[in-house]
């Protein structure tokens, strides 16, 4: 098949480039993994080849994550939530009220956190080489160390371009082909810098997608192959396992990039498992950031001004409170008298304007304590309910005035924004399951 035209729309200040081939009953959004760059990849037969099989049973809709590619370049080292709008971005741009999402290896991450995010925009997901933390940690042996993590950075960035390490993890059957060690060269250099590839596997690295699998209330197919070197089996089983309506199946093959191979089978499970209608109703919940924030001593501050006094003052309070929601993006659900309860679909806006709101009802002389807790919620009405909420909540009630404190998820998803947070300590909350290490907003 020709590479088809590339196209560009923005994502807030950023532009996006796309590509839409095929006229299929689905459509069908491709988030790739790592480094892209959607006028490289029709060079290679096999991932041609791997398009074209795709194209041909759906309308399948290409892009560049920002900073990657054909898309805007310098634009730092972009959060999961940015790479969410790039989604986003791309449906409206392609006139998709609704998408099957496929999601190779990093391109995963974005995928469960869009699906969990705006579920009524996706009719289901596919994970294909996918993981959810890169990161050793205490409760995950499946991640890579620090020390080793380091190491691999120093290498990559001294050796860009370099290929055949890269291709015996990622393309073991085919990792000593010239030829397909060249193009994977060209595929790399043509989609970003040695410094943009370090920063992203850096902020890669920092994520931890654990919190929000159980929050995608779509059909979920977990592609994996058995002998993947880059991720395991293990962690695949724990992704299915953990998506509240996932599946696993597993490919008798090494390869971790799934336009090597056999594509045709790889492609076909994809097609198949998108192009099946859906047999359920998911009901109303979704992935949401909550912010929660309340009046320090509200009520002597009341009995000292009186009613009238009072009454201006909180609908001043509200009405600036509104302003900056909207600002953000976020979703004003109600004010609560001495203060407020409001969402966002991306974690980072969200503590930007707990922020915000407290720095400007410092100016009517106002002290404010915020809670911020990502996770998920249910829809009713105009309100929402849920863990989400009440762990919020929970994290105010400890919060002292004039802080913001945000729970663990919030910190591991805003991974690479630049909001720098300060660990206060270790929790347990009434009906709430485990301990949870809270942060300060610095």
């Amino acid at each position: 098949m020709e590479k088809p035209q590339t196209k560009f729309t923005s994502a807030g200040n950023v532009a996006v480039a796309y590509q839409v081939v095929g006229d299929g009953p689905v459509d069908l959004v491709y988030a790739s993994g790592w480094l892209h760059n959607i006028d490289v990849v029709w060079e290679h037969p096999g991932y041609n080849r791997f398009l074209s099989k795709l194209a041909g049973r759906s309308r399948l809709i290409l892009f560049d994550k920002r900073g990657t590619g054909m898309s805007d370049r310098e634009v730092g080292a972009p959060t999961l939530e940015e790479r969410t709008y790039d989604i986003r971005a791309v449906l409206d741009a392609t006139g998709s009220e609704k998408a099957s999402i496929f999601g190779v290896s990093e391109g995963g991450n974005m995928t469960t956190m869009f699906a969990a995010s705006y579920p009524e925009r996706v009719s289901n997901v596919v994970l294909v080489g996918s993981y959810a933390c890169r990161a050793w940690k205490p409760d995950w042996p499946f991640g890579v160390r620090r020390g080793d993590f380091e190491k691999f950075l120093e290498n990559m960035q001294q050796n860009w371009g370099d290929t055949a390490e890269f291709l015996s993890e990622r393309a073991p059957s085919v990792w000593e082909d010239p030829a397909e060690q060249a193009f994977m060269s060209r595929l790399l250099v043509q989609s970003g810098s040695p410094g943009t590839a370090v920063n992203i596997t850096r902020l890669n690295y920092e994520l931890d997608i654990r919190p929000i699998l159980s929050a995608v209330h779509v059909p979920a197919l977990v592609l994996h192959s058995r002998g993947d070197r880059t991720v395991s089996l293990d962690e695949a089983e724990y992704i299915a396992d953990t998506l509240p309506y996932g599946s696993l199946k597993i490919l008798e093959r090494e390869d971790h990039l799934p336009w090597i191979g056999d594509v045709d089978e790889v492609a076909d499970e994809i097609a198949t498992f998108v192009g099946a209608p859906e047999s359920a109703e998911f009901g109303d919940r979704i992935l949401a950031t909550i912010v929660m924030t309340d009046i320090v001593g509200s009520t002597k501050a009341a009995e000292e001004m009186g009613d009238a006094r009072w009454r201006e003052l909180i609908d001043a309070h509200d009405t600036t409170a509104a302003r900056i929601i909207a600002r953000h993006g976020g979703n004003l659900v109600k004010t609560m008298g001495d203060g407020v309860l409001a969402t966002f679909t991306g974690p980072s806006r969200a503590v930007c304007c707990a922020r915000e709101i407290q720095s400007e009802m410092s100016k009517l002389g106002l002290i404010l304590r915020a809670g911020v807790h990502t996770g998920e919620c249910e829809l009713r009405g105009q309100d929402v309910s849920g863990i989400a909420v009440n762990m919020a909540a929970r994290i105010l009630d400890v919060t002292p005035g004039g802080s913001c404190h945000v729970s663990s998820v919030v910190r591991e998803l805003t991974a690479g924004s630049g909001l720098e947070f300060e660990q206060v300590g270790t929790h347990r909350f009434k009906g709430i399951q485990g301990d949870w290490v809270l942060y300060a907003v610095a």
